[in-house]
């Protein structure tokens, strides 16, 4: 079975390399406006949907040969994916890449072996050839490297490396060590094992600060030079509790798929919560739905069960003990306690014990 894993590095390009690779930025998105613009206007005349290609504005625009000509290629990719989203009701309609964006990127793919790591420091890219790279995380022999995203964010260079691989994966038995997870806003899980994440709630520690850099940015002159200095202060500190919640998630989903052979969770519906009662910055602090894909994919490569039980499922009005299913039970109460045994439990526990009992019972069944 093959599959497809990234492997992100921090890189250190020279100023030749940097100059270059901020040409392959500003030509990628050349191309697809390029494309775009004309697909637009071959759509509204002939009603028919033609994307051409890069090559046939290289004649026209000589500097488009001085950059990865995979580069622009993949752009028209984009150009093509984003109409095939849009005409299936996945997307909106393309919109044109604006040279404003604090996140660039472009991507260009391995042939020949023209993409690879040498002395565990260096990355070898078409047109820039050795790149300084921060190798932390070694990617095994056997992975094929497939293609590499360079992205510069706020001034800072990165490489996404996506690899494929061969690997079989053994099933473990899965009817012990088996965990339920209740979602919580303040603590982004409470556990079968009555254990609780404790997540630091990033964006709601740095909420102040960020609304005082919003402030200061509303006093300036639109795109003056002190108005997007100000802009990419604010975009820094989100970067920073980005990444911040994303290294908390993978430590945490790491060490539930060692310890565990499977994790059961509930189907939710993450978009309609942060609609409702104003829960919206607290859902989207917690990246419960980033979580679910890191724990996913790591219980899988070792062999791991991940279940997810229907979202209709009444697990905090049912009673772990007996089985009673209320009939109303509020939000604000956050204990439960049955009228039919007497059991008094928190409300978050008694869920994640009753999704832990149907994934129990799927995985037998």
């Amino acid at each position: 079975m093959k599959y497809n894993l990234a492997f992100k590095y921090r890189i250190y390009p020279s100023k030749e390399q940097e100059l270059l690779i901020n040409k392959t930025f500003g030509c990628v998105r050349f191309v697809y406006n390029t494309i775009l613009y004309i697909a637009n206007k071959i759509y509204e005349e002939t009603g028919k949907n033609k994307i051409i290609t890069p090559a046939s504005l290289k004649s026209e625009n000589q500097f488009l040969k001085e950059v990865d000509s995979l580069a622009l290629s993949n752009a028209q990719l984009n150009v093509k994916l984003s109409f095939t989203n849009f005409f299936q009701k996945r997307a909106k309609f393309p919109r044109f890449k604006s040279k404003k964006n604090t996140v660039k990127s472009y991507t260009t793919n391995c042939v020949n072996n023209s993409i690879r790591i040498e002395e565990n420091k260096y990355l070898i890219l078409p047109k820039l050839k050795k790149v300084k790279l921060k190798y932390h995380r070694e990617i095994p022999k056997d992975y094929k490297i497939k293609s590499v995203t360079l992205i510069n964010s706020n001034g800072n260079y990165y490489v996404s490396i996506l690899t494929e691989f061969g690997k079989e994966i053994q099933k473990v038995a899965s009817n012990d060590k088996v965990i339920g997870l209740d979602f919580s806003i303040p603590e982004l899980f409470v556990s079968s094992e009555n254990q609780r994440a404790d997540y630091p709630r990033y964006f709601r520690m740095l909420e102040k600060k960020l609304k005082k850099l919003q402030k200061s940015l509303s006093r300036k002159v639109k795109f003056s030079k002190n108005w997007y200095k100000q802009k990419m202060k604010i975009s820094r500190l989100h970067e920073y509790i980005k990444n911040c919640r994303r290294d908390f998630l993978h430590k945490l989903s790491k060490k539930l798929s060692e310890e565990y052979n499977a994790v059961v969770v509930e189907d939710l519906n993450m978009k309609g919560m942060s609609q409702a009662l104003n829960f919206g910055k607290s859902v989207g602090d917690n990246g419960w739905g980033m979580f679910l894909r890191m724990l996913e994919y790591k219980l899988m490569f070792l062999g791991k069960q991940f279940l997810k039980i229907d979202k209709w499922f009444p697990s905090s009005k049912t009673c772990s003990k007996c089985g009673n299913v209320k009939e109303k039970l509020e939000l604000s109460k956050r204990s439960y306690k049955c009228e039919c045994c007497g059991i008094e439990i928190d409300r978050d526990y008694n869920a994640a014990l009753n999704i832990k009992n149907i994934g129990k019972a799927m995985l037998e069944y």
